[in-house]
């Protein structure tokens, strides 16, 4: 490997070390959780959940029942189970594993 590789490979590692123990440095004197802190744990959930669904749905095809109805039914089964288990694993496991059986036992 080149030197550019090993730079690249500390480079990460610092950010991710950084990114993971900053927020315990920065709040580890204080008494409570800040606010927007909590609020962020609450929204960023369904914001990512919102995401993986407008990537999924962005190069639909509708000119056939292939192109649209296994993501379809597969982001309709996120959003439901979400709005029922407030689990996002869970609903990203069930929609995917309805998408590729979909996908593999009907097309």
């Amino acid at each position: 490997m080149t030197t550019h590789t090993y730079l690249a490979i500390a480079m990460i590692a610092l950010v991710t070390a950084l990114l993971r123990f900053l927020p315990a440095l920065l709040f580890s004197r204080m008494e409570r959780t800040p606010r927007f802190v909590i609020r962020l744990g609450q929204d960023l959930p369904k914001a990512a959940l919102g995401m993986l669904v407008v990537y999924c749905l962005k190069d639909l095809d509708f000119t056939s029942l292939q192109g649209y109805l296994p993501a379809t039914v597969a982001c309709v089964l996120a959003v439901f189970s979400y709005a029922t288990k407030k689990s996002s694993l869970f609903s990203v496991l069930l929609s995917t594993i309805a998408y590729m059986l979909i996908m593999n036992l009907f097309f």
